[in-house]
C-alpha cells in the first residue's frame, strides 16, 4: 500500500502528543513507545482507505491503551504490574476513549517527552535517536537509513535508550529552575547536531541527509510554538533556516561539494533567508543574547550578502568574537581564523589557526588541516597548502569532502 502523505503527516504530528498521554498515565516508557508504535502503524494501513476519524488523536490514544493493557494481562508473570496498572486506572480508561471523544480533554505532554528523550543518562547518539522515534514519529527503519547503518543496529540502539530511560528512575514531568534550563539546552544542543548531521554528513557517500535536517527544523519548529519566549529557541530556529537556504547550491547535479565562495547564489531560498532574518532580529531585540542568536546572525550576514566579495566580513567577525565569549570552542576558534584572514590577511589568520595545533580535540580534525590548506593558499603558499589538503582529505570520512579536498591539492600541484 502506498502511503497516503496527507495521514503519514498527521500520525508524525501526533505520535509525540500519544506517547506523552500515555506515559503520563501508565508510565513506563519503553512500553507505552511499543504501544504508541502499533498504533500508528495500524492507523497508517486502515485511515487510508477507512477515512482518518474525528479526533485522530483520542483513536490513537485508545488503541494504544488496549495494546498496553493487553500486554501487561498477557504475562502472568506480571500479574503484580498488572494489578497496581489496573488499580491507578480509572475504569473509564480501561474501556478506552470513543474514537470521537473531545480532543481538548488531554493535555499536550510532547514538550515533557521531548526533555526525557534528551535526559542526561543517554548519550547524544542515543538522545538523538530516542528523539527522532519517539517525538518525531520516524520508525526505526527510517533512521537506520538516515545514518546509514543497519537496522538492527538502530534497534539495539533505540533500546538500550529506552533501558536507560527506565532505569534512571526518571519521572515525567518538566523539569524547573535551573534543572529546566540545563534540560532545554541540551534539547537545543541535541536538535543542533541532528540539523549538522543532515546538512553535511558525517560519514557516507552523500554530502547531505536532507530527512534529518528536515526533521530537525520541524521539531524545532514545533519546539518554538511551545516556547514562544525562549530568544535561543528562536535563535537555533532561525540558524537552521539561514543555513538550509543554501542547500541548493551547495552540491552540483553529481553530487560533488560546492564551496561557499563558488556557489550560485541565485538559487538560495529567499523564503527561508526571509523568515531566518526576521527569526534571528527579533530574538535578538528580545535579549539576552545567546549562542545561537549570535551564529544565526553570522549566517544572516553571508545570506545577505549578493556575492563573495560583498560579506561584510568585519561584522562577521566582530560576531565570532563575541561568539567565543559565548560559547568558546576549538570550531569557534578555527571559524574565526578565517574571518580574520579576510579582514586582517593570511597570515593572521594562521597565527591564530597555530594555537588549535596542540588542542587534542582539534589535532587530528580534517578541518583544521583544510582551514590551514585554505589560508596558506591565500597566502600563496601553493606546496604547503597542497600538502594539507591531501592529509586533510585522507582523514576526512565523508566521501563528498574527500573529493573536494583532494580536487584542491591536484589543483594546486598542477
Amino acid at each position: 500500500m502506498i502511503p497516503d502523505r496527507g495521514v503519514e503527516d498527521l500520525l508524525r504530528h501526533l505520535a509525540p502528543q500519544v506517547l506523552g498521554a500515555l506515559v503520563r498515565r501508565y508510565g513506563q516508557f519503553d512500553t507505552c513507545e511499543d504501544a504508541t508504535q502499533e498504533a500508528l502503524v495500524r492507523a497508517a494501513m486502515r485511515w487510508p482507505t477507512e477515512g482518518i476519524p474525528d479526533n485522530p488523536r483520542g483513536w490513537l490514544v485508545t488503541v494504544a491503551s488496549r495494546r498496553l493493557l493487553d500486554e501487561v494481562r498477557s504475562h502472568q508473570s506480571r500479574r503484580q504490574r498488572e494489578n497496581a496498572l489496573i488499580a491507578a486506572t480509572p475504569q473509564s480508561e480501561l474501556l478506552g476513549r470513543p474514537a470521537d471523544a473531545d480532543p481538548g480533554a488531554e493535555r499536550d505532554d510532547s514538550l515533557t517527552l521531548l526533555f526525557l528523550c534528551c535526559h542526561p543518562a543517554l548519550s547524544p547518539p542515543s538522545q538523538i535517536a530516542l528523539t527522532l522515534r519517539a517525538v518525531g514519529g520516524l520508525t526505526t527503519a527510517q533512521i537506520a537509513a538516515a545514518f546509514l547503518v543497519p537496522e538492527p543496529t538502530m534497534a539495539q540502539r533505540i533500546s538500550r535508550a529506552k533501558q536507560s530511560i527506565r532505569t534512571s528512575g526518571t519521572t515525567f514531568t518538566m523539569p524547573e529552575g535551573p534543572e529546566g534550563a540545563e534540560r532545554l539546552r541540551a534539547v537545543l544542543h541535541i536538535l543542533y547536531l541532528l540539523f549538522n548531521e543532515g546538512y553535511t554528513a558525517s560519514t557516507g557517500p552523500d554530502l547531505t541527509a536532507p530527512q534529518l535536517s528536515g526533521e530537525a527544523i520541524r521539531l524545532t519548529t514545533w519546539l518554538r510554538r511551545l516556547l514562544p519566549e525562549d530568544a535561543e529557541v528562536a535563535g537555533l530556529l532561525a540558524l537552521m533556516l539561514l543555513t538550509e537556504a543554501r542547500r541548493p547550491a551547495r552540491t552540483t547535479p553529481d553530487g560533488a561539494l560546492v564551496p561557499l565562495a563558488e556557489q550560485d547564489r541565485s538559487t538560495w531560498d529567499r523564503t527561508l533567508i526571509g523568515n531566518g532574518v526576521a527569526l534571528v532580529t527579533e530574538a535578538l531585540a528580545r535579549g539576552p543574547v545567546g549562542p545561537y542568536q549570535v551564529q544565526a546572525a553570522i549566517a544572516a550576514v553571508h545570506d545577505e550578502a549578493e556575492h563573495m566579495d560583498a560579506t561584510d566580513w568585519p561584522q562577521i567577525l566582530a560576531l565570532y568574537e563575541l561568539l567565543e565569549q559565548l560559547a568558546p570552542s576549538p570550531m569557534v576558534t578555527l571559524n574565526r581564523a578565517v574571518a580574520v584572514a579576510m579582514v586582517h590577511g593570511p597570515s593572521a589568520g594562521l597565527v591564530l589557526l597555530a594555537a588549535l595545533e596542540s588542542d587534542n580535540r582539534m589535532v587530528r580534525h580534517h578541518r583544521l588541516l583544510a582551514t590551514r590548506a585554505h589560508l596558506l593558499e591565500l597566502a600563496g603558499e601553493h606546496a604547503a597548502a597542497a600538502a594539507d589538503y591531501r592529509e586533510a582529505a585522507r582523514r576526512a570520512t565523508s566521501l563528498p569532502e574527500r573529493r573536494h579536498l583532494t580536487t584542491c591539492a591536484t589543483r594546486l600541484a598542477s
